[in-house]
């Protein structure tokens, strides 16, 4: 079983929440019709949620594979959670999802040649 580097969890749903918060205040700051978001918010949130992924991925010099698969999922995950619950509870999601993706990379990276070798060579 993978284990996950809580500091780079930490650090990448930290950073993605405050790039993603100020996106939102910049957005919202903008004298943008009363519409805006109804007509556009289906291509204005997922553009700007891997927007600042790719920025937290810069910030965090992580590979941009993972930074775009990180994206990706937590993208997934938020808006499941969004359509279910609310759009609040589905950024939450999306961050912690994207935080945990980011956090497993740390830790494989950092296991001993060992057990990277044992995780590599165990058939899936």
């Amino acid at each position: 079983m993978g284990c996950m580097s809580s500091q780079l969890f930490w650090r990448a749903a930290g950073v993605q929440l405050l790039l993603v918060a100020i996106v939102f205040g910049v957005l919202v700051a903008l004298p943008l019709g009363d519409d805006f978001f109804d007509d556009y918010g289906l291509i204005v949130g997922p553009v700007a949620w891997v927007l600042c992924s790719l920025g937290t991925g810069r910030i965090l010099s992580l590979p941009l594979d993972l930074t775009l698969f990180a994206a990706a999922a937590g993208g997934v995950a938020g808006t499941l959670v969004g359509l279910v619950a609310s759009h609040v509870l589905g950024l939450l999601a999306g961050v912690a999802v994207f935080g945990a993706s980011c956090a497993g990379y740390e830790a494989a990276r950092e296991a001993p040649p060992d057990e990277q070798r044992e995780r590599d060579s165990t058939p899936v």
